[in-house]
């Protein structure tokens, strides 16, 4: 018997029945499929295979969109949020602002087939691109925007990569059960001038992504 990717297999109890197998080695066997990342228990739902995850790199190289619409991938966003906001102390720190600088909040959710993989929290200074709350951040990638509309181009990167557990938003958003391993990314990206001009959180399902990185030296 074979199941594709996505999958509910049988429950313990009917593989317990077609298998003849007991019930103690039928839930050791799943339990190591499980810890092997080959299949995932949802609760109330059932036990699924686990589907491929996509190997994407990181957009400080190219952006999330152009690369999985570049691998064929039906992909969707979803603005979540677009707000002008108080800077939050990490965000003004990261972004060199002052206490009466304001920042673009822009939360938005990209999704694979109609299943969520990735949460993007973009921070732009006010000052830097007035206006950016009128574009159009769905069907245009804001790198873009901020290139040919504003003058912002990308010169240079500084990021940080975790692993910590879903919760709050995250959780809502990607649709995982809290506690869920996710992988958080944190960019300051640096203009032409050496200016910071982007402080982003990028949440990725850790079931669905990995990320690669590449250096020449």
């Amino acid at each position: 018997m074979e199941w594709r990717p996505g999958q509910r297999i049988p429950s313990e109890n009917e593989l317990h029945r077609v298998y003849g197998l007991s019930r103690m080695t039928v839930r050791n066997v799943v339990t190591k499929l499980v810890n092997d990342g080959l299949v995932r228990r949802v609760p109330g739902k059932g036990t699924f295979v686990t589907e491929d995850k996509i190997a994407a790199l990181s957009p400080a190289y190219l952006g999330i969109r152009e690369q999985l619409e570049a691998m064929g991938l039906a992909l969707t966003t979803h603005l979540v949020s677009l707000n002008q906001i108080e800077a939050p102390p990490e965000v003004r720190k990261a972004l060199q602002l002052s206490d009466r600088d304001g920042v673009h909040a822009i939360v938005r959710m990209r999704a694979v087939d109609g299943s969520p993989i990735s949460l993007h929290r973009s921070y732009v200074p006010t000052l830097m691109a007035p206006g950016l709350e009128n574009f159009d951040l769905v069907t245009e990638q804001l790198c873009v925007v901020l290139d040919e509309s504003f003058g912002i181009r990308m010169s240079r990167a500084e990021e940080e990569l975790e692993a910590v557990p879903s919760i709050g938003q995250d959780a809502t958003e990607l649709k995982t059960e809290p506690g869920a391993a996710v992988l958080a990314l944190r960019d300051v990206l640096f203009d032409q001038h050496g200016r910071p001009f982007e402080y982003s959180h990028i949440t990725f399902r850790g079931d669905r992504m990995r990320l690669k990185f590449e250096y020449a030296r």
